[in-house]
């Protein structure tokens, strides 16, 4: 089985030139190269040549039967070959004498799973009949190297490519649940809102034969382990929009003029889809709650993509306030209608005296500005009555209500 093909990266193409470059001049040679075989082709992925002499370049491809390397990797030929044009074995290849080939030393590339990826060779226009066994382990100890870097770059974009199939599976036959969790006004007792939550149970879904090599089955995870997934395979705009079009199935159910809350980190929002996602939509009645899965450095543009939106009744909430010194940053630069307490600092807020401070703090920054505060995760009676007497308007957390599916869901304000 020949491996898949691996895109370069910056990184790795100077560490792999570098490479090249000093087994080449270590042993005297004009061109360094590292090919890789693909189908009945053999192309140059890398390559390195002496000043004034480069009859190759990396992309450069060729028939695999006509090349060194397939003959060295076949036992064919010995990896040293001190004066090709002695060499019978050769003597038919058309570059042994078009450029011409006089040394040459090549070893196989071999991932730790047997898989051949192709060659790591040199070569030279001149014969050297002083090529011996040390200069074969020189490219043996050079050749290691470069087996490592591309075996550790092949298994990252194999483990992305499998990344992105289950997570398209995820998103087109939506395998994930929407529940909304009830938002309250704490002083009324009065329901306000829900904010709509994704859950990834571990049921299964229909696999078509894209899907035949991978599990039709979606793990257990926690949303944010699938957002950081989808980050990283860079799906995160479509993940969270198929997320985002889910939850919005549920707004016309939600009773009276409740408002529905969806999270949607700033990467989405700067992709620019968001704006058609909502629409025509009833735009008083969503928030949008800005999560920050990687750091945001362009908080005016965000700003400016929701200016329109904004302006027709939408709001935007920060997320997590209170979790880290990077969570203050949004509240300063992004003028949110709504600051989000994160869990992390409403938890024992009725016991920790530092946590109870913090808070009290963001509530004095939020009513300086005039901002409304809420506050996530409230799980105990004594958390309840700190944030009232703090001034914090909204809560939510699962003494008041555990997030559920819509269907059944009973909404029963547990203020007291």
């Amino acid at each position: 089985m020949k491996p898949t093909h691996i895109e370069g990266t910056p990184d790795l193409d100077d560490a792999m030139i570098d490479l090249l470059r000093s087994v080449r001049r270590s042993l005297g040679m004009e061109v360094a190269f590292v090919s890789e075989f693909t189908g009945d082709l053999r192309v140059f992925r890398f390559v390195d040549s002496a000043p004034g002499f480069t009859p190759l370049s990396a992309g450069l491809a060729g028939p695999l039967d006509e090349s060194y390397c397939k003959f060295v990797c076949e036992g064919m030929l010995p990896q040293v070959v001190r004066n090709a044009q002695d060499e019978p074995a050769v003597a038919h290849i058309a570059a042994t004498r078009a450029l011409p080939v006089g040394a040459h030393l090549s070893v196989p590339i071999r991932f730790s799973d047997g898989r051949l990826y192709g060659t790591f060779c040199c070569f030279s226009r001149s014969p050297d009949p002083t090529l011996n066994a040390r200069d074969l382990s020189v490219m043996n100890t050079f050749a290691g190297f470069a087996t490592r870097m591309l075996e550790r770059v092949h298994l990252s974009e194999t483990a992305r490519a499998r990344s992105r199939t289950r997570l398209a599976r995820i998103t087109r036959d939506r395998q994930f649940e929407i529940h909304y969790q009830p938002m309250f006004d704490i002083a009324a007792g009065r329901l306000v809102g829900h904010e709509a939550l994704a859950r990834f149970t571990g049921r299964s879904g229909p696999a078509g034969p894209a899907d035949a090599a991978d599990e039709a089955t979606v793990p257990e995870r926690t949303p944010g382990a699938w957002l950081q997934e989808a980050l990283q395979a860079g799906m995160l705009e479509p993940f969270e929009l198929a997320v985002l079009r889910a939850a919005l199935d549920g707004l016309p159910r939600l009773q009276g003029d409740a408002c529905l809350s969806m999270n949607v980190s700033p990467e989405t929002i700067l992709a620019g889809h968001v704006d058609a996602l909502l629409d025509g939509l009833p735009l008083e009645r969503l928030v949008l709650e800005l999560t920050e899965h990687a750091p945001v450095i362009d908080y005016p543009l965000i700003v400016e993509r929701l200016s329109r939106l904004r302006a027709a009744g939408l709001r935007l909430a920060v997320d997590d306030a209170g979790a880290s010194l990077s969570s203050f940053r949004p509240l300063l630069r992004l003028e949110p209608d709504i600051i989000k307490l994160d869990a992390s600092l409403v938890r024992r807020i009725d016991v920790e005296r530092g946590q109870r401070a913090l808070a009290a703090a963001l509530v004095r920054f939020a009513e300086e500005v005039g901002i409304p505060v809420a506050a996530e995760g409230v799980e105990t009676a004594g958390e309840l009555r700190v944030l009232r007497e703090l001034g914090v308007g909204q809560a939510q957390g699962f003494l008041l209500g555990h997030p559920a599916p819509l269907p059944g869901h009973r909404i029963e304000a547990n203020t007291a």
